[in-house]
């Protein structure tokens, strides 16, 4: 796009720059990206916003937030600006290629841990794509963020968003030698219940319910948690320093159950495993890039590492 005629700049550069903007998070970003000047980004966000007649940014010295009207319009222009490459991709005769960028949110532990080989594959196989891996332990604003599609483990509880149960992530009870101090490893859930123990809050804060493998049986029992936390390394790392048992992934302590350094107790028994969803917004058309990276993922979760298939 030429910098010399905003007046006349046409609009589906208008909408590009704009979408540029809200995924860039920034009008310097965005300009980077562009390799443009930062006044330049802004004077076409401006043609955009007295062509609309609407304010689509809200802008101070320290945040950016998209008006409704702003939120509107971004998600018409993702849908306009996919569609137009698809269009473009079709008449140059180029089939389902995946190109442009996508904006991926992940569980942070999940995302390090278990789901880098897959993403390295999905670049391997779609080299015209750039990949924006985010890794948060919350439900994202997929319009007023940008985001593509998330892979989120725990329950969906929002309407309006697709998703795809992919596989199940078995939890177990654990703690390190120290925490025992040479009493004989547990072997009932109930022997469970006097131990100092730790939460993560995503998914349990003042309770433990563990399964039996053997007839089904639950049991359930209050804790009094010494420390809570929303991380899975943090919950991690304080069980191998020995100041409480935890319920945790089980692929997250593989090795560490492996080579001594902790516990699994009570191996009898099993908390309820967690579902790994893919999950996206409704839309009419979706871009090569995110349907590729959806089927790709559908193929490789239930085959990685510490996954289960779920259940019909």
């Amino acid at each position: 796009m030429k910098d010399t005629d905003f007046a006349g700049l046409d609009r589906i550069g208008l909408m590009q720059t704009f979408v540029r903007i809200v995924e860039a998070g920034s009008l310097s970003a965005a300009a980077a990206q562009l390799e443009t000047s930062q006044p330049t980004v802004s004077r076409r966000l401006q043609t955009l916003e007295r062509a609309l007649g609407l304010k689509l940014l809200q802008r101070s010295t320290h945040a950016m937030t998209l008006t409704d009207d702003g939120r509107r319009c971004f998600a018409h222009a993702k849908t306009l600006l996919d569609s137009w490459q698809a269009m473009s991709a079709d008449l140059r005769g180029v089939k389902d290629e995946a190109e442009g960028h996508l904006r991926v949110i992940a569980p942070h532990a999940f995302g390090q841990g278990q789901l880098i080989a897959p993403l390295m594959a999905y670049l391997d196989r779609h080299p015209r794509v750039t990949v924006e891996w985010l890794l948060h332990d919350r439900r994202p604003d997929f319009i007023a963020e940008g985001i593509d599609c998330a892979i989120q483990v725990g329950s969906v509880d929002d309407p309006s968003v697709v998703a795809i149960r992919l596989a199940e992530v078995p939890r177990i009870a654990v703690a390190a030698p120290s925490l025992l101090a040479g009493r004989p490893l547990p072997t009932s859930a109930a022997a469970l219940e006097t131990l100092p123990w730790l939460a993560l809050q995503t998914f349990y804060r003042h309770e433990v319910a563990l399964t039996s493998l053997g007839d089904g049986d639950v049991h359930r029992f209050a804790i009094r948690p010494r420390l809570s936390t929303d991380s899975l390394y943090a919950l991690r790392n304080a069980m191998l320093s020995g100041l409480g048992a935890g319920l945790v992934s089980a692929w997250m302590v593989k090795d560490d159950v492996a080579e001594g350094r902790l516990l699994h107790l009570a191996p009898g028994w099993r908390a309820d495993p967690l579902p790994v969803f893919l999950v996206y917004p409704f839309a009419s058309y979706y871009p090569a890039r995110l349907r590729l990276f959806l089927q790709l993922m559908r193929e490789a979760m239930p085959g990685i590492s510490g996954m289960q298939v779920p259940l019909p």
